[in-house]
């Protein structure tokens, strides 16, 4: 037993985790957080977002220099692909950026705990260690941010090898030849633009009739026919129903989603990529009393609290889209409500992107659910090849779509494809925030020449007047 309590005990050191005993120390609690693997930062820093961003980078820069630097004047030859620096790049960013976190527990002063935390009662978490050893730790407040796991697929068993998981994708030894990736989502698509620029053939076979469900119906369609003219295939509308590996091969059975003959494929390497799952299991929940909803996320009230005083969570456990910069949201206003102050996030200004080339960015509503919810808007688009900077920058692909309110103006929701888009759409969450109008954001000056002027006209356009169009 510890020698006093703790003011919080956050299980899982994740965005969410790790952000919230910060928060929750600089507000002067006393603060401990349990972690499993030996390194802090959960999926996202160690086999997530951050090494799934440096392979995303460094193949870009591969497939610059191997198919495009020539456009510019500028002539490469016997370009090579040095993959084992390749992946080392990528563990060295993985390692600054756990090594980020470890320092910031020092310098705020945060106790960790090495093992796997478990609820025994409300004020009480047991930490088991790898060795069996379990200790038991005292607090006033249990904060729940043990994020999300692969969602598995019936039939397709997982074995890191062959049929891989997100974690097994950024860890191939070598190109595979031939890649299907199930799922078109942001994993599935950024994971296959990586192995395609590298040299494999991509197949996507996605259960729905588009890629990228989640997004704008438009921006699905463009993004689905330039990752085509990039060299990736699709197959839509259809079932995996199975996988069997047979030597150095894998081999799908696929049917059409609304029933069919089946058929055969054959791959080096299968990517699953359907979505995640809470991670919830093990966590000694049920005894402790804290009530899950059907999804198994734990379910909580407006400011984080389960049914159980005490007892908190946040992130990918709960209700909401599994995004990284979400759980640190929601870390913040929770380490901020138990302190005694207040705290609220507006869940529409909160953006979503695809790391694929150009990026695809969005925030707010989409057309599709404006069209659902019966809100009349207004539509305003403009197309980067109208934009100067992204003439120089040979990155004239996509546009910025703007959705604003029919009478009042307000965006309600905005999107891009394009270079650079994740960086660009903050300025549109943050006209969310303060409840901007595409005026507003229209009549402010940006700088020439940027691809920031596209969000302007964009704007411009709601009103159907834009200059450069």
């Amino acid at each position: 037993m510890a020698d006093s309590p703790f003011d919080l005990v956050v299980i899982g050191s994740g965005p969410g985790g790790y952000v919230a005993a910060v928060r929750a120390a600089q507000l002067g609690m006393k603060t401990a957080c349990v972690e499993m693997r030996d390194t802090l930062g959960g999926t996202c820093l160690n086999v997530g977002c951050i090494p799934s961003k440096a392979l995303l980078t460094a193949s870009e820069k591969y497939h610059e220099a191997a198919h495009s630097l020539a456009g510019f004047g500028v002539k490469v030859s016997g370009v090579e692909l040095d993959f084992p620096t390749l992946m080392k790049h990528k563990d060295d960013v993985v390692k600054s950026n756990v090594t980020g976190v470890e320092f910031l527990f020092k310098k705020n002063k945060i106790t960790r705990f090495h093992g796997r935390g478990s609820i025994e009662a409300p004020g009480r978490v047991k930490v088991t260690k790898a060795d069996g050893s379990a200790e038991t730790i005292e607090t006033r407040n249990i904060l729940i941010a043990t994020g999300s796991d692969v969602l598995p697929l019936p039939g397709v068993e997982i074995d890191e090898k062959r049929i891989v998981s997100s974690t097994g994708a950024i860890a191939l030894d070598k190109v595979p030849g031939k890649l299907v990736v199930i799922g078109g989502g942001y994993i599935g698509l950024e994971m296959g633009c990586v192995w395609s620029r590298l040299g494999a053939e991509v197949l996507v076979v996605e259960y729905l009739d588009r890629v990228l469900p989640g997004m704008d119906g438009e921006v699905s369609k463009q993004m689905q026919r330039i990752l085509g003219k990039q060299g990736l295939s699709f197959k839509l509308s259809t079932k995996v129903t199975g996988a069997v590996v047979e030597g150095e091969k894998v081999r799908l059975t696929v049917e059409p989603a609304k029933g069919g003959d089946a058929e055969t494929i054959e791959a080096d390497v299968v990517l699953v990529a359907i979505g995640r799952r809470p991670y919830t299991e093990g966590l000694g929940l049920e005894a402790a009393g804290v009530e899950l909803d059907e999804r198994k996320r734990v379910k909580t009230d407006d400011h984080f609290r389960t049914n159980v005083p005490g007892i908190w969570a946040i992130g990918d456990v709960i209700a909401g889209p599994m995004l990284a910069h979400k759980a640190e949201e929601e870390g913040v206003v929770c380490a901020e409500i138990m302190a005694g102050q207040s705290g609220h996030i507006n869940y529409d200004a909160i953006p979503g992107v695809v790391y694929t080339w150009p990026e695809v960015a969005q925030v707010g509503r989409t057309e599709e659910q404006l069209k659902a919810e019966g809100v009349a808007y207004k539509v305003g688009k403009f197309p980067f090849t109208a934009n100067g900077r992204a003439r120089a920058m040979q990155a004239t692909e996509g546009f910025v779509k703007i959705l604003a309110d029919a009478k009042t103006d307000k965006i309600l929701g905005a999107h891009i494809i394009g270079a650079n888009a994740g960086d660009m759409i903050e300025e549109l969450g943050l006209a969310l925030e303060f409840g901007a109008s595409a005026e507003d954001v229209a009549r402010t000056s940006h700088a020439h020449p940027t691809l920031t002027e596209a969000i302007k006209e964009a704007c411009l356009a709601v009103d159907g007047r834009p200059i450069h169009m």
